[in-house]
């Protein structure tokens, strides 16, 4: 089963059996007779023993019975436990890996085509200018207003139909725009589109695009204008550089010829763009850089420099809920001073520019910076922050309220494993000791917050205990015979035998304290993380 949509699979069985994803058939196979050993029921006379082997030997075997056939594996790895138990046939039409691949391809293409046909995916744009210089003039305080909007709708498996139109009003002129698009992708490397406007850009076109390699894609349009009859040609080609970095160059032949060349850098934590375009009237450069302080919050500054523009634009957003970003920017250039207001909500963007003065001003341009940052500054101190704090304590709380119940299963279930780990456990330990080798002498998974507030304060209340899990048993039984331990990159750490996830939807860590060659040692890892040890880094 996986996690979530952009998250690694949970890998449980892997975990189970202490393998790597990877493993061979033989190293399932002789990590099941190892288990097989120490959890068959045979081994215990206490009834309550024996229950206890019963119920994880069962886990055991089935683990062993998915991952030991070829095809089970297979369906486990792509779509977990849910691909076993979707009802998809694994008879004798399907006993080859290829046709296995083709079929459960064909099922989730059908999957994804019938969910994008059931759906329209709207996007829209709501601009509103306001003038600050004209209110205090006595001529209202609205400078302008503008609306466009796009509808996309899937007619089949490769073809899209989106409609779209604009709207746009400036003092006492306005206009609008209505515009269809049909894009069809005629191969796995070529599309087309056929586009037709009226209103103030009334025109038709076609456009193709072609991927000429894996690096490589161009694109080629032609539009004739149904107002004078122009023809306009455009080129673009478009190379990805690296795996972060794209550049392009794009050609235009028309009333208004140019040529211009660009390029963009993306990457988890930042993103960049810069373009210098030369035109028979008019010359420009742009660039911008954003730069992601955390999941949640982003900086962002862009300049503007040509024929007709001269903009320094700096500001910052951070996102609200899973679907909404908001953003403050402040513009300086020579068509004043602005701030600017922007939301974003899934396809949908509401812009405000507010103008607050035509003409340049060190003073007033370095206070209309700085009040602002002032003030958010301060409510995200004193506001805000307490305030989301406040609300993922809440969120927290009533989610241990829901799995609460769930959660004192999955613990009771890892602590019985843990007792028939416990002998075993406890010989690799002396046996250890003896030779001054590997002791694990404390461990403990859980949630990340619980384990930092533990570190931090070094005392535990009953509201992190209950997040957290005492697994220095397991991973002592972990330890081979060479006194080595490796828990395997990729596998969630809560399907080991006698782990448990006892905060659901929480990230969580590993924490380890242990003891090699009469040194001590500690390490924190992430919930896939792989970790190996004994390793000098972790040394005190």
């Amino acid at each position: 089963m996986r996690e979530a949509k952009d998250g690694p699979p949970n890998r449980e069985l892997y975990a189970l059996l202490h393998l790597s994803p990877e493993a061979s058939d033989e190293e399932i196979r002789k990590a099941y007779r190892q288990w097989a050993q120490v959890y068959h029921p045979d081994k215990y006379q206490a009834p309550h023993m024996k229950e206890i082997a019963t119920e994880n030997f069962q886990r055991i075997c089935e683990a062993y019975e998915i991952l030991s056939d070829e095809n089970k594996r297979l369906i486990y790895d792509i779509y977990g436990m849910e691909g076993l138990t979707s009802g998809l046939e694994l008879g004798p039409k399907l006993n080859k890996v290829e046709e296995l691949k083709e079929e459960l391809e064909r099922l989730r293409q059908r999957k994804e085509q019938e969910k994008a046909l059931a759906h329209f995916r709207p996007s829209g744009t709501i601009l509103a200018s306001f003038s600050l210089p004209q209110f205090l003039e006595g001529d209202g305080i609205m400078r302008g207003m503008a609306m466009s909007s796009e509808v996309q709708s899937q007619l089949s498996k490769n073809s899209i139909l989106a409609f779209g139109g604009n709207l746009e009003v400036n003092d006492d002129s306005g206009g609008g725009a209505a515009s269809v698009v049909l894009r069809h992708q005629l191969s796995s490397v070529s599309s087309i589109e056929f586009i037709a406007s009226a209103g103030l850009r009334a025109l038709v076109g076609i456009q193709t695009t072609r991927h000429l390699s894996s690096h490589s894609t161009a694109t080629m349009a032609v539009a004739m204008s149904l107002r004078d009859g122009s023809i306009n040609l455009s080129n673009n080609w478009t190379r990805q550089i690296s795996e972060t970095t794209n550049g392009n160059i794009q050609l235009l032949l028309g009333i208004e010829s140019s040529i211009s060349v660009g390029w963009q850098k993306k990457d988890e934590r930042m993103s960049a763009a810069g373009e210098l375009k030369i035109g028979t009237s008019s010359f420009g450069a742009s660039a911008h850089y954003t730069h992601r302080f955390s999941k949640k919050s982003h900086g962002r500054i862009q300049g503007r420099l040509g024929s007709t523009a001269l903009e320094l634009e700096v500001g910052g957003g951070r996102k609200i809920s899973e679907f909404s970003t908001i953003r403050m920017l402040y513009s300086v250039g020579i068509q004043g001073i602005f701030w600017k207001f922007e939301l974003h909500r899934a396809g949908q963007k509401l812009v405000v520019p507010i103008l607050l003065s035509r003409h340049f001003s060190s003073f007033f341009a370095t206070g209309a910076f700085i009040i602002p940052a002032s003030v958010y500054f301060l409510l995200k101190k004193f506001i805000l922050k307490p305030y989301y704090l406040k609300r993922e304590k809440q969120k927290a709380l009533e989610n241990m309220e829901k799995t609460s119940a769930q959660v004192r299963e999955t613990k009771a279930a890892a602590q019985k494993a843990q007792q028939l780990l416990q002998n075993v456990a406890n010989r690799k330990r002396n046996k250890q000791l003896e030779i001054g080798g590997l002791i694990i002498t404390k461990a403990v998974y859980g949630a990340r917050k619980a384990l930092t507030k533990l570190g931090e304060t070094g005392e535990s209340s009953d509201e992190l205990a209950s997040q957290v899990l005492d697994v220095t048993l397991p991973l002592n039984f972990l330890v081979n015979d060479s006194g080595r331990l490796k828990l395997h990159d990729g596998v969630k750490k809560s399907g080991i035998m006698g782990f448990c996830d006892s905060c659901p939807g929480e990230p969580k860590q590993l924490y380890v304290e242990y003891t090699y060659g009469g040194n001590r040692y500690e390490v924190f890892v992430d919930d896939y993380e792989e970790l190996f040890i004994p390793q000098e880094a972790h040394r005190i």
